[in-house]
């Protein structure tokens, strides 16, 4: 299994992030796989944002939950990530992941894009 992020290394403040998760050698709706989005700040430890379930179900971090959409395109296999009215605290490396069940180790990680928001 293999998870490539993509999406702009640079946002404007106040503006929409949109970041897309590929994943290849595994399938987004396959029982009973999570797909989760996770990043890590300068200076600051790893913040799971929030996942979408194989089933379609989404989950949030409920500090970002008013800013953030998790949803699926299963054409294409991959998982979007939205978060809204962003500023320079928002900057940091983005990563997707899978983990086996919600809540367990993640087994499968994207190697990360940088997202930076700046005027």
């Amino acid at each position: 299994v293999q998870l490539q992020e993509s999406g702009p290394g640079l946002v404007k403040p106040s503006q929409t992030l949109a970041l897309t998760c590929t994943v290849s050698g595994g399938s987004v709706t396959t029982n009973y796989y999570y797909w989760s989005w996770i990043r890590q700040s300068p200076g600051k430890g790893l913040e799971w944002m929030g996942a979408i379930a194989y089933s379609g179900s989404t989950y949030y971090n409920p500090s970002l939950k008013s800013r953030t959409s998790i949803s699926r395109d299963t054409t294409n296999n991959q998982f979007i990530l939205q978060l809204s009215s962003v500023t320079p605290e928002d900057t940091g490396v983005y990563y997707c992941a899978r983990e086996a069940t919600f809540g367990a180790q993640y087994d499968y990680w994207g190697q990360g894009t940088q997202v930076t928001v700046s005027s």
